[in-house]
């Protein structure tokens, strides 16, 4: 389901508020080049990240689905100069191109990519106590979200903000008898969080040049 007039407004907005951006234009056009699959955020949306992680005061980022590092270029801009980003990615191939990508955007020095499944990194990292993060980005196979939700709590502090994209997957989600795996994963997730007293959450359906999807915005309490 979309409209082309999602498009053509995501593409408005980002004229007027964010402007040219060589680092991101090359970062985007890298992907391309390297066959990586066009699944990024929008320009929009990652402007959105980046204000969110500003807003927190994110001195450590968590990024869970790294692809070829366009969100995670975003995410490392909202950080101060002593700040780190972790970011986890399955595919070796799309690790490199992002290591790539975040060398010439000038941010390989705050960024670690840990090539590997997910589940695995995040358990090694629960394990040797690297928390607390200050901010987690979700963005990786939907099957796994409960367990990256899981994780990212333990490596969290009250106040840290966890953000899950691609919540709403074109109405999907309403859909209790789908047989899509990445439906039943993010239907899982809403029940994780609507259970788990520890965070306050809400999630938000958005409409744009990633058609009609959304994300989940929760916030570890005090």
């Amino acid at each position: 389901m979309s409209d082309t007039r999602w498009k053509v407004v995501d593409d408005w907005i980002a004229s007027r508020l964010l402007g040219p951006d060589p680092a991101l234009d090359a970062a985007l056009a890298a992907n391309a080049a390297g066959g990586l699959p066009s699944i990024d955020v929008a320009p929009v949306q990652g402007k959105l990240l980046q204000l969110l992680a500003r807003m927190t005061g994110a001195r450590r980022i968590l990024e869970v689905g790294t692809l070829g590092g366009y969100s995670t270029i975003w995410l490392a801009r909202a950080l101060p100069e002593a700040g780190r980003l972790v970011t986890l990615e399955l595919e070796p191939h799309h690790g490199a191109v992002a290591q790539a990508n975040l060398e010439r955007a000038g941010l390989a020095d705050r960024c670690e990519i840990r090539v590997g499944p997910a589940s695995a990194s995040l358990d090694a990292m629960v394990a040797a106590g690297e928390g607390p993060f200050d901010f987690v980005f979700i963005d990786a196979d939907k099957q796994g979200n409960v367990a990256y939700l899981r994780a990212a709590l333990a490596l969290s502090r009250p106040g840290t903000t966890i953000v899950v994209d691609n919540v709403v997957r074109e109405g999907g989600v309403i859909d209790s008898s789908s047989d899509d795996p990445r439906i039943h994963g993010t239907r899982a997730l809403f029940e994780a969080v609507a259970a788990e007293p520890r965070l306050s959450a809400t999630a938000v359906q958005t409409v744009g040049a990633k058609k009609w999807d959304g994300f989940l915005l929760a916030l570890v309490n005090d």
